[in-house]
């Protein structure tokens, strides 16, 4: 079964209508559909925005829906120049750029006493992630790249120069690195796929009104094409 988690009300439920509901459970706060999409059998929910609300919706689809995978959807500010608004970033690996323990002798980014920087993302979902990007979306691009998520909202070109330079991030957001995490500790695999709302700068707070709707409609329909291929 695959887990896929949204971030926002909109996306869920355009993804919750063109699925075949067989059940429903709420479990801390968080809204969970079970059945098929596109012919593969699916839980859908909302975690909510944040790292915390991320982490913990990822274990539960584990512990109690038996997730096999986890797919991340949802949107995100571009980080490189080559990255615009409406285009797409698929994770090579995602890690929070808030954690700072360089104190300890840790490179930031780094959770102290785990032995990895950033959490890899699955290879083969990547590929049909890419795959289905190019199918449902072929005029908007598409990269690859490291995702790096914390709890803020980047509208600061400074704060964003700074993720840059210590992190060479392709976009950021709120809930990927903590999704990656609890599925590291577990042993599974995931994917993390991001449209671009804004570009993490003096304009995002402009921006992402703007494009939003355009950027939940994309991941709604790379959604689709992924689990149609992963069936």
């Amino acid at each position: 079964m695959l887990g896929i988690i949204g971030a926002m009300e909109e996306e869920v439920e355009q993804l919750k209508a063109a699925m075949d509901v067989k059940k429903e459970e709420t479990k801390a706060g968080m809204h969970f559909f079970c059945g098929t999409l596109e012919g593969l059998p699916v839980t859908i929910v909302r975690s909510g925005i944040g790292k915390v609300n991320a982490a913990v919706c990822t274990q539960i689809l584990v512990d109690d829906f038996k997730a096999e995978k986890i797919l991340n959807t949802g949107i995100a500010g571009s980080l490189d120049a080559a990255i615009d608004i409406a285009d797409v970033v698929i994770a090579t690996d995602v890690l929070h750029h808030d954690m700072d323990a360089t104190g300890f002798g840790y490179p930031k980014g780094q959770i102290p006493r785990m032995e990895t920087l950033s959490f890899e993302a699955d290879k083969d979902m990547a590929r049909i992630a890419q795959e289905a990007c190019e199918t449902a979306v072929p005029e908007i691009g598409v990269h690859s790249g490291r995702i790096v998520s914390g709890d803020q909202f980047v509208s600061d070109k400074e704060v964003k120069a700074g993720i840059v330079e210590n992190f060479a991030g392709k976009c950021t957001e709120m809930e990927g690195a903590a999704i990656g995490q609890a599925a590291w500790l577990n042993k599974i695999p995931f994917a993390v796929i991001r449209t671009i709302s804004d570009k993490a700068d003096d304009s995002a707070s402009v921006d992402y009104p703007a494009f939003e709707k355009k950027a939940i409609a994309n991941s709604v329909k790379i959604v689709k094409e992924f689990c149609r291929k992963m069936a």
